[in-house]
């Protein structure tokens, strides 16, 4: 864990020093550059670990930093898949931790709060992206004028199917529902275009709905809209999202799995079209462990790990039945996925090969990757030559999960037992108990949140009914509203609008009825009515 610990600081201090405000660091140039848009990415992507690793000064001084100096409106095309998960997330998790880390939260958190609009304002920036027939996005998105006019129509899936954990969580947050409505449609849109034998591809065109790349598996293009449908299930408590993974699982084991490897596999014919793993792929695992299916888990985790062991990484993509490299494809950027699925898998067997496939990785990452300034990402495990990069991901989330892996006291491993009671504008709410859901980039987003923000269900239901008895009366064209002077000030209101009679399809009676439910009988209702946005005129 101090291996760990130490990592972490000798890249974070490095980028700080050599790349800040730049979104990445160059580790063999001691330099930085703009990678994905230009919103100094990697402090963004490494706040949460700050907390997570207990440096609160750190995580308070950065917070300050990004309010000061974050613009999202610049004239840049940016990635709404990469955006989403690495700013998005990265916002939204720092908002919800930000007490727990000492920062002054201002009245109303965390329903309110600087993060929560930075949080609100990039997603905003990306909706534009989803006004397509389909509802299935565009995959670029320019941050000042929305969708460019040229821009190509096709997108993979996982630029498609993983908006859910972030924009439901901005939602319920926020009070604005926009961002959880085109979520759960992008995803629906995928499942509608399902092949029938149940299966996936690659890229779609979002505007045809037709598929571009038919290959279906589990890793690169596809794999966070599988992870998504999971953790909004957990996330939002949702049986329908949860019900469209099982199936697609069931698909997945008929067809691409074969002796604990997954496959590239036509999407509607079911033949293998790559027998080939990619070091994406490694989040499998991790995922079937969150629905318990730990046995095929841990049997799958095994084989990647062999493949571990072979090059000290994982390669981008690896030939099963040569159990070799793919040509062009031999690099490891660092990714986390393989420890990720250890972390998870570790929580739930205590099995210690996990512990180490942990150790291993910081050896491995020690020893081939780590420079003077930072670590780089390894171009070719087969010689272990470098190139110049540091992904943001790196701090985010392959050292985040090493660190978890290594600290089975940590707050995020919290069972229940500790909780935090906050007062809010929606009466008391629970916060840090656990159970914390983590976004594609390693972002935990707190569930519990999500239920802080909510007017109270009461509340809700008198809003609701009002409105039912309004429209119920609007479709009667019998029924005029009665101005309320007709009426002594003082009479009493007599409900005679029994709703039984309605369902009984009944006319309403005018003379019975004194006044409007909707008007007041102890003023002059003299001017007009105002109802969601539409206008009533005394005279109507």
């Amino acid at each position: 864990r101090e291996r760990v610990r130490a990592m972490f600081y000798h890249a974070y201090e490095h980028y700080l020093e050599s790349a800040f405000p730049y979104d990445e660091l160059r580790p063999l140039t001691c330099d930085g550059q703009d990678t994905w848009g230009s919103f100094s990415l990697t402090l963004i992507d490494a706040l949460d670990t700050l907390l997570i690793l207990g440096n609160v000064s750190e995580f308070q001084r950065v917070v300050n930093v990004l309010q000061e100096g974050v613009d999202f409106d610049i004239d840049v095309n940016a990635s709404v898949f990469e955006t989403n998960i690495r700013v998005v997330g990265g916002l939204l998790s720092a908002h919800l931790l930000s007490k727990k880390a000492g920062v002054e939260v201002e009245a109303g958190w965390p329903c309110a709060g600087p993060l929560l609009r930075m949080a609100e304002e990039a997603a905003r920036k990306l909706l534009p992206a989803f006004q397509t027939p389909t509802g299935m996005p565009y995959g670029t998105v320019n941050l000042l004028h929305g969708v460019n006019p040229g821009e190509t129509s096709v997108t993979c899936t996982a630029g498609i199917g993983t908006f859910i954990v972030e924009f439901a969580t901005l939602s319920h947050l926020t009070g604005d529902p926009v961002f959880e409505d085109v979520a759960r449609k992008a995803l629906k849109a995928l499942w509608k275009n399902r092949s029938d034998i149940g299966l996936v591809g690659n890229h779609i065109d979002v505007i045809t709905a037709k598929w571009v790349a038919q290959d279906a598996g589990i890793g690169a293009g596809v794999d966070s809209y599988f992870e998504y449908l999971v953790k909004g299930a957990i996330l939002l408590q949702d049986k329908e999202l949860m019900s469209m993974f099982l199936e697609y699982n069931k698909a997945i084991k008929n067809y691409t799995k074969f002796d604990d490897w997954y496959l590239w596999v036509q999407m509607y014919k079911g033949t293998v079209s790559m027998p080939v793993f990619q070091s994406l792929e490694a989040y499998w695992p991790g995922l079937q462990s969150l629905i318990g299916d730990v046995d095929n888990a841990m049997r799958t985790f095994l084989n990647y790990y062999t493949v571990w062991k072979q090059f000290g990484g994982l390669p981008e993509f690896y030939n099963i039945p040569q159990g070799y490299t793919v040509d062009k494809r031999e690099g490891y950027p660092l990714r986390p996925e393989l420890i990720e699925s250890a972390m998870y898998l570790y929580r739930a067997t205590r099995d210690p090969t996990l512990l180490e496939l942990g150790r291993d990785a910081v050896e491995s990452i020690e020893k081939i990757s780590k420079v003077d300034c930072g670590f780089a990402t390894i171009k070719d495990l087969r010689d272990h030559r470098l190139d110049n990069r540091m992904e943001s991901f790196f701090l985010a989330e392959t050292v985040k999960y090493l660190y978890l892996l290594f600290d089975p006291d940590n707050f995020i491993h919290n069972d229940g037992s500790d909780f935090d009671v906050v007062i809010t504008p929606y009466g008391e709410c629970v916060l840090n108990a656990g159970g914390y859901v983590f976004n594609t980039e390693a972002h935990p987003i707190d569930p519990a949140a999500l239920h802080c923000c909510r007017k109270r269900k009461e509340e809700q239901w008198e809003v609701e009914d009002l409105m039912r008895e309004f429209y119920s009366l609007k479709k009667n064209k019998k029924f005029a509203f009665k101005r309320a002077s007709d009426h002594s000030e003082g009479e009493s209101v007599k409900d005679s609008e029994d709703p039984s009679s309605e369902k009984g399809g009944e006319k309403r009676n005018s003379k019975k009825s004194s006044h409007s439910l909707l008007s007041c009988p102890t003023q002059s209702f003299n001017s007009k009515l105002a109802v969601l946005g539409q206008v009533f005129l005394d005279n109507t």
